[in-house]
Parts: C-alpha cells; structure tokens; sequence
C-alpha cells in the first residue's frame, strides 16, 4: 500500500498554528519564566472553552490533581474513592495529600468509574469521588454528582485525556471538567493540545481557584513578595509553556474534527470484526478520541498481545491499556477488581496521532482484520 509510514506513532503533536510566533513574541519580551501575557490569556481561553469561570495553570497534569486536593483540603485520614483502571497519576495525587485512595472497579461496557460500586465504598471517612474520564470517555457524572450531593462528598474530573469531551447532566449538555468541583487537565505531549508538559485546574470557586493559585507559588502571599502563610509547591507552568498552548487551544476545534474523523474511520472498519468490542455507555455522552482504543476478546483468533506484536513487526505502534492500580506494589490489593483486571488484559490502544491519513488507518485495520479471514 503507498504513502504508509515506515513507523506509525501511537501519537503524535500537531505544532502548525501559531506555536512559533508567540514563542518567538516570549523570548524577545525576555519574559520566559512563571510570569507573563501568555498565561493569562492561556487561562483565561481554557476556562471559556471548558465553561468556567476560573482556570489555574500547573507545571503538570499530576500537579493540578494534587493541588485541586490540597486547595480541597483533602488530607491524612480522609479516603478517596478513585477508579482501579486509571493512570498512576490519579491514585498518586491523593497519597501525596495523606489522603487514602479507595479502589472501585469499573464498569466492562464504557470502562468508566461504576456507580454501584461507589456507593459500596462511601462511609465517614469519604471526602471525596475522583471521576477520570478514561481514554476521553466521560464518566457517569450525572449519576456521580447525585452520588456526592445525598453525601456531601467533592468531585474531582481527572480529564487529563477528555479535553471537550461532552456529558449530559440532566437535560444540559455539558463539557468535562466544567462538572465537578474542579477540573484537572494535563497537556503532555501526546494529549489532545499539548504544551509539552502542562496542567490546568477547572473552577466555578473564585475563593478555591485563589486558594490554588497561592499554593502553586509557593504558599506565597499575592503582594507580599516572599512572605508565606501556607506550605505550597513550585506547580508554576511557564510563559513559553502558555504561549504553546494557547496557539494549540486556538486550533481545538480543528484537532476534536480530525479526531472524530478518525474514530469514525476506526468505527467503520472494526466495529463489525467478530471479537472486536468497542466501548459503549448507557448514559449520554460524546467523547473524544485521545488514543482510540478496543477490547480484544473471543472469537478474535490472536491475544491482545499477539496483535500487539503483529502490528509492531508491520511498524505500527500500540499501547495496552493502564495496569489496574491493584495489581501494583504500592497498591496491591487482596479486593476482586474483575472488570478492571479484564479490561487490563484484553485492552489496545492504536495509532491516533495527528500525521495519522486515512490510508494508514485503512492498513492498520487490515492488518486486524486479516486474522479473521485467515
């Protein structure tokens, strides 16, 4: 098949906008550090685009977890409740607080945090539901906000991999991270917009989103240069760093179409291969494809890692999904995760970089799909 790369990324940043010239605007202004025009206007498009009122800039996407829970006052001998299938980041953010994460599985078909299995969890101790909106599929956070108003508990959205994905909350559609009590994003470079490493935190609380932005200059207070009333962190993103993200934010609507055409694509070519399971919820939401992923299962004729292993040696790149958190050291766990630990074993994520053509996902979707016919 021509024009098909000789390595096929799993992902892969699109840098075509205006990324040059407002860095080369940073670096002539000198203003290359924790200060500066950039990130302002980066906050304050980010909130706009979420539907907040207030958005916080973080050196990372872990940092703004751990920030939005310090600020919530999340602390040593409060739980809580976080999904098992998750990156690290989300688990790790509440131990940093002394906080103790409180494992749920998930649920097999959407892949998301389970309601029922929240309630199960909630005793005096619970402050808190962190929602992660998996591989850019909204979690159940109609049920959730129900879940945390009869208990009085926070909500917290990792939507690190969801930038714009939509969930509807009664009869209001509304964007992920504009939901719960904050909002946490990261902008690593194989996310949805990237400023290489980057966070961001989502609030309607101007007093939370002050809070945040106190903590995160070390616990300094604003106007008083190097007096400190709290015990914060360096979690400060830099001009440079903005300046890359607001040109990505101005080219997001761009990135989500390219996206939903390439699920699209995926869709067509795969949602009918026996042995193929595409995620599905029984709620209303519209995701966003960060990595455009699959569970592989019976009749299909090859393990998830024998068609790992396949699509390496034809030069494409894939991914398994994230180890369940019970199954790791720091974390091990005696509890039954059995929808987490599956998901963990049959799941795949594919190329869905922004230098991904039509004709490469056609041949990747050939290669799986060749298994079949032989």
């Amino acid at each position: 098949m021509k024009n098909i790369k000789k390595f096929i990324p799993i992902a892969y940043p699109d840098l075509t906008g205006n990324e040059n010239i407002y860095l080369n605007r940073v670096l002539k202004s000198s203003w290359i550090s924790s200060q500066g025009e950039y990130l302002i206007k980066f906050e304050q498009k980010f909130a706009e685009f979420i539907g907040c009122r207030y958005a916080v800039t973080t050196s990372n996407g872990t940092a703004a977890l751990h920030l939005a829970l310090t600020a919530l006052g999340i602390g040593k001998g409060d739980e809580v409740i976080v999904p098992d299938l998750t990156f690290i980041a989300s688990v790790n953010a509440i131990t940093y607080c002394g906080a103790r994460p409180v494992l749920c599985d998930v649920n097999r078909q959407s892949w998301q945090l389970d309601p029922k299995e929240i309630i199960k969890r909630i005793n005096s101790r619970t402050k808190a539901i962190m929602a992660v909106h998996l591989y850019g599929i909204p979690a159940n956070l109609d049920q959730i906000m129900d879940i945390a108003n009869k208990y009085n508990l926070q909500v917290i959205e990792d939507a690190a991999e969801a930038h714009g994905a939509l969930v509807k909350i009664k009869s209001l559609w509304k964007k992920v991270g504009s939901v719960g009590h904050v909002g946490c994003f990261s902008f690593y470079g194989n996310k949805i917009i990237t400023t290489g490493e980057g966070g961001m935190v989502t609030t309607d609380a101007k007093q939370l989103a002050m809070r945040m932005r106190v903590l995160r200059d070390h616990g300094q207070k604003p106007g008083r240069r190097y007096y400190h009333p709290l015990i914060g962190f360096n979690y400060r993103l830099t001009n440079l760093q903005a300046a890359i993200g607001l040109a990505q934010l101005e080219k997001i609507h761009f990135f989500l179409k390219f996206k939903s055409r390439l699920a699209s694509l995926y869709n067509r070519y795969l949602e009918n291969t026996p042995g193929i399971i595409i995620p599905k919820t029984d709620y209303e939401a519209k995701p966003v494809c960060w990595l455009y992923s699959v569970i592989i299962d019976d009749p299909y004729p090859l393990t998830r890692d024998e068609v790992m292993e396949k699509l390496k040696n034809k030069g494409i790149e894939t991914r398994p999904f994230f180890f369940p958190v019970n199954l790791l050291p720091p974390y091990k766990s005696s509890q039954k995760f059995p929808n987490s630990n599956y998901l963990f074993q049959h799941g795949l994520n594919l190329p869905s970089g922004y230098n991904l053509t039509p004709g490469e996902i056609t041949f990747i979707c050939q290669q799986i799909r060749d298994e079949i016919k032989n």
